[in-house]
């Protein structure tokens, strides 16, 4: 009896020490939802999305069995950058609508289950941000003096930059070189962040050079009270309701870090503070590489198309935007049958291992920044759907970028808009009706925020609901089949069972307790088999289903065939 009151304690132990190092519980169960709020629904008829809208299809994004959602920048911006250049953090952007109307969508969210989480610049600021404002001016004792990193001399290479930028009239140009010169009576020229109008905060260097006096170190005055301000920021919106924050490009506060140790510190500290006052929020990073960012305070970070390899070589295709940046000649997701799954498993398996005691590794469907899946070649809605039954069957927290659940087009050749650059055909409106606005606006078809695509009407929230075998039910079933199972959900015990080296199909084991399901995915055009070594379960049941597909014991052994472009989930039985 004492052995197994022992066994029984540590059991518990064991189980309150993940819940609290991988966070609050409702990420056990969590698939997200990313929104970008300018093109969502419009309730105003100006072509842009706002809040209201997003209020107004609460109870469809309910029906999709999502549970939370992310918004990419809410607040006032000056729209060099999408949303990413702040002025002011505590305020709603006009454009979207009043804070009161965060606090109503916090409320409206909250009734049907649904967490809403924000998205953090932590960064930078717009160089419109009154905080900027002041530290420009000559006293540098003010509130805001220390918030940016103020320099009177630069390298040579870094003036070359900046004449160089001044001679490209493209806006992209803006992202070269690390100092802009502002000629301000503070100083000639500030550190900034990515875009020119984007001043770097100054969260401090960690190794300050000692012939830059300008290079403050990570314990002085400024950057501390940066680092206060990022938690008045969290609290503010905390204190409201929201639930937690997607923080972007989490891993370039500290300069000359070399090896993160300070970074570290620093997301520690702000993980301990949010785990003593707001114990039910989530930190989300952009950081793209778990094995770093969980660890160091985060409970959900994403392998996505930077960072830890592998993502790429699912999803970009050679002949897209995104997959010209890289080296694939071809994508696993892809008819042809010669991609690679490799870098991926090897990579993913690795970060899942590091961290699946710590927190949540985030595969997205596509997001504000990458192309989204229904591009070039992979455009049938059987070929989604069997990319689907991968990002919704993983060990991971799912989270499904507007649109793609009804399978919208990645529109290509737009012009740029408000920084969008090559990732305008991302961030296309939502497209709930037929029609030349796509039931996203009232307005006229030429004022819309960016054009719809919906192949005559067919890519439409309307069309879909009405076809049993549309990618949108078929998302609505496959979310329904993870909820209702722990194997399947962000907790289940994962087993690769495939050959890397042979990738078509990819076949894999998830398990909880006495529940196994295993999954197998052929995005292939041609009819695959794979004969697997014997396991303790024998009989299985095709909980769903995209093409044709089989699972038997065979000779002890288990075989699947899959015919071209399917995916199934075999429930199995003793």
């Amino acid at each position: 009896m004492k052995k197994f009151i022992t066994l029984l304690f540590t059991s518990l132990l064991s189980l309150s020490v993940c819940a609290r190092d991988c966070g609050p519980k409702w990420l056990e169960k969590a698939v997200f939802y990313q929104i970008y709020p300018s093109s969502y629904m419009d309730t105003d008829g100006n072509g842009i999305g706002d809040l209201r809208g997003i209020i107004l299809r609460l109870d469809y994004i309910q029906s999709l069995g999502v549970n939370a959602l992310w918004l990419n920048p809410i607040f006032e911006s000056g729209w060099f950058d999408g949303g990413y250049d702040v002025i002011d953090f505590y305020k709603i952007d006009p454009r979207f609508g009043t804070n009161s109307d965060v606090v109503t969508l916090v409320r409206e969210a909250h009734k049907r289950g649904i967490k809403v989480c924000l998205d953090l610049v932590a960064g930078h600021t717009s160089d419109k941000c009154a905080w900027f404002r002041e530290s420009m001016g000559k006293d540098r004792n003010l509130r805001y003096s220390d918030y940016y990193i103020w320099t009177d001399s630069i390298s040579d290479q870094d003036k070359k930059d900046i004449e160089l930028r001044k001679q490209d009239p493209n806006p992209a140009s803006s992202t070269r070189g690390k100092f802009v010169d502002a000629d301000a009576p503070r100083a000639k020229y500030y550190l900034k962040n990515y875009f020119a109008c984007q001043p770097a905060l100054n969260y401090g260097y960690a190794h300050p050079d000692p012939n830059h006096p300008w290079e403050q170190s990570v314990d002085a005055p400024g950057p501390q009270a940066v680092r206060r301000e990022m938690r008045n920021i969290m609290a503010f919106w905390m204190d409201k309701g929201i639930d937690g924050f997607r923080v972007d490009m989490a891993q370039s506060l500290v300069k000359n870090d070399y090896d993160g140790s300070e970074l570290k510190k620093l997301w520690t500290e702000m993980r301990q503070w949010k785990d003593r006052y707001y114990p039910e929020c989530v930190l989300i990073s952009e950081w793209s590489r778990p094995t770093e960012a969980i660890p160091d305070g985060f409970n959900i970070d994403f392998m996505m198309h930077f960072g830890i390899p592998g993502y790429p070589s699912l999803f970009f295709a050679k002949d897209t935007p995104f997959g010209e940046r890289h080296s694939y000649p071809y994508c696993y997701f892809d008819k042809s049958g010669k991609g690679i799954v490799k870098e991926f498993i090897e990579n993913f398996s690795e970060a899942y291992a590091k961290t699946r005691s710590l927190g949540y590794i985030a595969l997205p469907t596509a997001n504000h920044d990458f192309q989204r899946m229904n591009i070039g070649t992979r455009n049938t809605p059987d070929q989604l759907k069997v990319a689907f039954t991968f990002l919704l069957t993983m060990p991971c927290i799912p989270f499904i970028y507007y649109g793609d659940e009804i399978g919208m087009i990645s529109q290509r050749d737009l012009p740029s808009k408000e920084g969008s650059n090559e990732r305008s055909g991302n961030r296309t409106p939502m497209q709930w009706t037929p029609g030349p606005t796509a039931g996203f606006s009232t307005c006229r078809p030429e004022q819309l925020y960016f054009p719809v695509a919906t192949d005559g009407g067919r890519i439409t929230v309307s069309e879909e609901e009405k076809d049993r075998h549309s990618v949108l039910n078929f998302v609505r079933s496959l979310v329904a089949l993870r909820q209702s199972s722990a194997a399947l959900g962000n907790t289940g015990d994962w087993r690769l069972l495939s050959d890397v080296d042979k990738p078509y199909p990819l076949v894999y084991q998830r398990s909880a307790g006495d529940e196994t399901y295993i999954i197998a995915v052929n995005p292939s055009s041609a009819s695959v088999r794979v004969s697997l070594p014997a396991i303790s379960f024998c009989k299985g049941s095709i909980v769903s289903l995209v093409g044709k597909a089989s699972c038997k014991p065979e000779k002890g052994k288990l075989d699947i065939g899959m015919g071209g472009v399917s995916a199934a989930v075999f429930k199995l039985k003793d």
